[in-house]
């Protein structure tokens, strides 16, 4: 009978640390996957973005510039580097309406579009796709085009968990009303082929949720879109947009699910010198309120907010810090750092 006790004790031991290595090495292996491996189908819950398990979770990347300008930026050597290097969880596609973008060549920008959601499909990294409306400012005069290119890019991209709507970068010189009438047409077209990625949409003042219009978030928060599975645009440049700009963020992220889908670290040009204080202070506040960002821009643009020194595309090395302006070193090394993803 000692025996026995000793043979089952033993085999209990056995079982224990068995079970305890499976677990260590599920816990390694979710640890060591790519952000969408690891979170899956998200979904907005309450004010913020929720993965496939229920935990609200920050998403940090970059966006790209202008697809049709840059399209020499995003082969698979810099994808590569903004899964691996830059640890990235998120690619913003920037495709412009206006400005020699889709409304030139709709079915040709609407297959680059899917070409780089399936490319950050491959590499385990989230894409938003952005219908990038700047001038006009008025979302609706682009209403038809929207329609058109959101039926195609849903039905085509339903049965990815990667993939995040923005449907209205920077609505400007329009009331909230206005843009909310927009949002309430568009995104039922998005739901009657992919139901459920989540959907942003842009706010008045050039996605700054009316304070550079002199108004505030209370517009939105007393006129939401009816719609679910909704966030709100905010943008900012950390030169241009300080204490006033990150007040109202504090404030409307308690009642808003806010995703910050554009910003840069120079002023709102998008050029001059990186403003590191204000950008840290920015980042530092969305770290803390678990707000999602893209930064503009994973691009060699001869602006101050390229990531990227002047013909580092023409080249293939996007990897080392010789490549890097100052903005893409301090992004880099912000959204290198690990991830804080809860799949428990």
């Amino acid at each position: 009978m000692k025996h026995l006790r000793a043979l089952l004790a033993t085999c209990a031991t056995i079982l224990c640390l068995t079970a305890a290595s499976l677990s260590t090495q599920a816990s390694a292996s979710a640890a060591d996957g790519t952000p969408v491996d690891i979170n899956g189908q998200l979904h907005v819950c309450g004010v913020n973005l929720c993965n496939e398990h229920d935990n609200p979770i920050q998403l940090r990347g970059m966006s790209t510039h202008g697809i049709q300008w840059f399209s020499e930026c995003y082969n698979d050597a810099s994808l590569d580097a903004l899964a691996n290097d830059w640890k990235s969880d998120l690619l913003r596609v920037a495709m412009y309406v206006q400005e020699d973008g889709y409304e030139t060549d709709p079915e040709g920008f609407t297959n680059q579009v899917n070409d780089l959601v399936d490319a950050a499909e491959a590499r385990g990294l989230y894409s938003l796709i952005d219908f990038h409306t700047l001038t006009p400012g008025d979302p609706n005069f682009n209403i038809d085009n929207a329609k058109t290119f959101f039926a195609s890019v849903a039905a085509r991209n339903a049965d990815k968990n990667n993939v995040i709507y923005e449907i209205a970068n920077e609505p400007n010189g329009v009331s909230w009303s206005a843009i909310k009438d927009y949002a309430e047409q568009v995104i039922p077209v998005i739901r009657a082929a992919d139901p459920d990625a989540v959907v942003i949409v842009g706010t008045r003042g050039w996605s700054s949720l009316g304070v550079s219009d002199g108004s505030d978030e209370s517009e939105v928060v007393n006129n939401p879109v009816d719609a679910t599975n909704l966030m709100y645009a905010f943008h900012f440049y950390a030169a241009s947009h300080t204490d006033a700009y990150r007040e109202t963020v504090s404030r409307a992220a308690s009642q808003l699910p806010l995703f910050v889908t554009e910003f840069g670290t120079v002023k709102a040009t998008g050029d001059g010198d990186v403003d590191q204080g204000s950008t840290n202070a920015w980042l530092d506040l969305l770290d803390q309120l678990k707000i999602s960002y893209a930064n503009w821009t994973y691009s060699d643009a001869p602006e101050g907010s390229a990531a990227f020194q002047p013909g580092t595309c023409a080249g293939g090395d996007y990897s080392s810090d010789g490549v890097l302006t100052e903005s893409g070193q301090l992004l880099k090394n912000r959204i290198s750092t690990p991830d804080s993803f809860s799949t428990s």
